[in-house]
């Protein structure tokens, strides 16, 4: 029985494209590119910017390390909290909180950042570990960042179930052999979460407490 839960963060448990799309128009004017509408670039969301720089834009592996730094001249400071918890999911970690869950944060996203944003909004409580990327560039694709939380947590992988709302999230936990849950709320395209075959898919967050809680 899956006693972890492993969340992924943008598009999960918060929305944050507003933020990241800001800072992601920000490193593209710097680099004189005239950066397309809000929603084109929600591709951004979600698997890490550097990888998103280059194959979105052609960057070199260079020009995608200088974009993702020029980014977090915005980010930083303004971008990481343009960001709002999605409805329900305060509720639904209190909820899984009594229930004897233990809450882990997964995220591509800097180590750091989504330190940041969980102080934010008052949820550094409820998470046993936060963990994502490391802003060398190290530890950036979600399979690194389970095992990484995997090792850390000393558990194994039919002990935790990933939720997430891209096939990173799905893929990454496949990796392990770990079972995951499709948040199909947040910013995975059409058809995208569907075949990434994950072991559930929920449409909102009360489907997501009332699976979680299912058995409880």
């Amino acid at each position: 029985m899956q006693k972890h839960l492993f969340f992924d963060l943008d598009g999960t448990l918060t929305d944050s494209m507003p933020g990241i799309v800001h800072a992601v128009q920000y490193a593209l004017r710097h680099f004189g590119i005239e950066p397309p509408a809000d929603e084109a670039l929600r591709c951004f969301v979600g698997p890490p910017m550097r990888e998103s720089f280059m194959e979105f834009y052609g960057m070199s592996a260079a020009e995608a390390e200088r974009a993702v730094a020029v980014s977090r001249e915005y980010f930083i400071p303004k971008g990481m909290f343009e960001n709002e918890l999605y409805e329900g999911i305060a509720e639904l970690l209190a909820a899984t909180d009594a229930a004897g869950y233990t809450h882990i944060i997964a995220t591509s996203k800097p180590q750091p950042f989504a330190e940041r944003i969980i102080a934010h909004f008052g949820l550094t409580d409820r998470f046993r570990l936060i963990c994502g990327s490391l802003l060398d560039g190290s530890r950036t694709t979600k399979s690194q960042v389970i095992g990484h939380a995997l090792r850390t947590l000393g558990i194994t992988p039919d002990e935790a179930i990933m939720i997430g709302d891209r096939r990173y999230d799905i893929e990454g936990a496949a990796e392990f052999g770990m079972e995951s849950i499709a948040a199909g709320w947040g910013y995975a395209a059409p058809g995208e979460l569907e075949a990434a075959r994950p072991t559930h898919f929920v449409r909102d967050v009360a489907a997501l407490r009332r699976l979680l809680l299912k058995n409880k």
